[in-house]
């Protein structure tokens, strides 16, 4: 019985960490760009959510006061349907900002995106400023409860059950739509796409849109396990490249084993040796790409080139 909470713990830690990447896998699986950003998209989708669910929103007096007596639930759910449209928009302008990029030495869109990431940490310091925050959870899932002896964490079963319905959303789309094929598609051969009459910047500013809303999704879910700081987005940038490495670049399937595969380790050190939590995840990476260079399932990618 020792062992069995940090594994269950471990393995929804896995796939909060799946979440995380899946939107970083989105424009690098996809489109073969580094976005660095992707953690910064990441805490300004929990800055949103706090603001809404508080609520601190730039609203009239008598209108903020008319949602702050509406039920957290309610707020709470606004938050996670209002946030991704939210951090949206910014998805849009660093697509813009990557077009001079494109094929282009994938360092160009490396230090692109770190200083698009170092901009937006500091309007969330301008605007939040730096104190830390908490995103309060409905009654409904918070808590815990008593199961084998134990007492579980309501919220983290929650959330984990989330990310779950998130990937399989992500993966149908991927997978099993006109637009997965065509964005897979540009990324092989982009010159053929255009030749059949698609437009294919309007397909990457998609991608790029669909993988900043992920970012925020993550970063709404999170919230309140982490907590909000301006640098939180450094905390999830780092695991998401992690992982994606492990797994296997481009390879959805590749990211969520990663994902499980980190939080495990991550859980199971962090029980037994709380100063090695985070270093397992780094050996773990290092023991993978010895016998594996392209991560678990990860195919040739144009960033070897």
């Amino acid at each position: 019985m020792g062992l069995l909470p940090h594994l269950v713990n471990g393995f929804a830690l896995g796939l909060l960490f799946a979440l995380i990447a899946l939107g970083f896998m989105l424009i690098l699986g996809l489109m073969e760009q580094i976005n660095l950003a992707h953690g910064s998209l990441f805490a300004l989708g929990a800055y949103f959510a706090y603001a809404i669910a508080t609520p601190r929103l730039p609203l009239p007096p008598d209108m903020l006061q008319v949602w702050a007596a509406v039920p957290l639930g309610w707020r709470f759910t606004a938050a996670m349907l209002l946030a991704p449209v939210l951090v949206a928009p910014f998805g849009v302008v660093l697509e813009r900002l990557m077009r001079r990029t494109y094929g282009r030495d994938p360092l160009y869109g490396l230090l692109l995106t770190f200083g698009v990431a170092m901009v937006i940490e500091e309007l969330i310091r301008i605007v939040w400023g730096t104190r830390d925050y908490t995103l309060p959870v409905p009654r409904g899932i918070s808590g815990g409860f008593m199961m084998l002896d134990l007492i579980w964490s309501t919220y983290r079963f929650w959330a984990a059950g989330f990310a779950i319905i998130a990937m399989a959303i992500v993966w149908l789309v991927i997978e099993r739509t006109r637009f997965g094929a065509l964005v897979k598609a540009g990324a092989h051969d982009s010159e053929i796409v255009q030749a059949l009459g698609h437009d294919l910047e309007r397909l990457r500013v998609w991608v790029f849109v669909l993988g900043t809303m992920m970012a925020a999704v993550a970063g709404v879910i999170l919230a309140p396990v982490w907590g909000i700081r301006p640098h939180m987005g450094v905390d999830a940038v780092i695991p998401a490249f992690v992982i994606i490495v492990l797994g296997g670049v481009g390879s959805f399937w590749g990211a969520v084993l990663g994902g499980i595969l980190v939080g495990m380790v991550v859980g199971l050190s962090g029980a037994y040796a709380s100063e090695w939590s985070m270093l397992s995840m780094y050996l773990l990476l290092i023991l993978v790409v010895t016998f594996r260079s392209r991560g678990l399932f990860g195919k040739k990618s144009v960033l070897e080139a």
